[in-house]
């Protein structure tokens, strides 16, 4: 080979190596701009939950879900492939039919209620979960935040509570769009069944969670209490205000005398159980609702605030008033 032709080709060689080295400068720029970019482009926001200031200053990307009610929300709206765990599916019989595939698909973080360390060694970033696992011996907000892990929570008492959940999610993972349909959904069908239901003298109802020394039962300050009405009964506890839920004798839920009794569909004792229990209690088979099998079974994690209000409040009306949905 000639000098001259050696020469030219190693000219053409290392202006192809400068010229890839500058690709890939330029590759890498694009690549950092591109995300500081996308960073730019999330607004901070800041949320009152419940008294308590949220603050997101940049889109989750790996979330954690407390409680079956508030892994099904993130399913309705959408956002399952963010979700890196759940917890509490013991208190679960299983997601809506049209949520169950994406549902089924989740990892369990913990069976029954959630432990420090499986949080704190999740990786999360974001928790999304029902206001009974913080607090106390439980989980300390404040002490996740230093694990960089922002928490809201779920701890709705009424539909407007409920609705405002959701569309703050729907700002956090920018889907305001699909968060605001959810909602007119939602508010659209319990209207209906309230139209169809307002003639309707209503219903007295006993919520039955559990038995024992007592019943188990909503206060009127219970979300479940609220659902109740809107399907066009009457929780024969609502007066009770103090606490959401709390235990009652069987001598007042004699005195009270329930047209129909709602019961709470759990892993442990079975539906099949409490039936058996209502009917074999001294005091409760009395009850002419009992005698005539006055019974509306429906899943614990439909009564609790999260993607199921309206699914609800429809399954208790056609239990309540079936004439009506013939």
């Amino acid at each position: 080979m000639s000098k001259k032709v050696f020469g030219a080709l190693l000219c053409v060689t290392i202006l192809a190596v400068g010229l890839v080295g500058c690709s890939t400068a330029a590759s890498n720029t694009s690549v950092k701009e591109s995300t500081e970019t996308k960073s730019a482009e999330y607004e901070s926001l800041t949320f009152d939950n419940y008294g308590r200031e949220v603050v997101v200053t940049e889109k989750p990307k790996k979330v954690l879900t407390f409680g079956p009610n508030s892994t099904e929300l993130f399913v309705a709206l959408g956002l399952s492939d963010y979700v890196i765990g759940n917890s509490l599916n013991n208190h679960s019989r299983g997601a809506l039919p049209e949520y169950k595939e994406a549902y089924d698909k989740i990892p369990e973080l913990t069976h029954g209620s959630v432990t420090k360390e499986a949080v704190t060694t999740s990786g999360a970033d974001f928790i999304y979960g029902i206001d009974w696992e913080f607090g106390g011996d439980r989980l300390d907000v404040k002490e996740l935040e230093d694990y960089g892990i922002t928490t809201y929570m779920n701890k709705a008492s009424t539909l407007e509570e409920t609705y405002q959940e959701i569309l703050d999610i729907g700002k956090i993972f920018q889907i305001e769009s699909s968060a605001e349909a959810y909602v007119a959904d939602q508010k659209a069908r319990i209207t209906a069944v309230q139209e169809k239901v307002s003639g309707q003298k209503p219903l007295n109802v006993l919520v039955y969670d559990s038995g024992g020394d007592g019943v188990f039962t909503a206060g009127g300050t219970n979300f479940e209490t609220l659902l109740v009405e809107h399907a066009g009964g009457k929780n024969i506890f609502d007066d009770i205000t103090e606490k959401q839920w709390t235990t009652v004798s069987y001598e007042e839920v004699l005195a009270r005398k329930p047209d129909i009794i709602i019961i709470h569909d759990y892993d442990s004792p079975s539906l099949e159980q409490k039936i058996k229990d209502i009917k074999n209690d001294p005091a409760l088979s009395q009850l002419d609702c009992v005698k005539n099998e006055n019974f509306i079974p429906i899943t614990l994690e439909s009564v609790l605030p999260g993607d199921r209000m309206a699914y609800t409040v429809e399954t208790l009306a056609k239990g309540l008033y079936p004439e009506l949905f013939e």
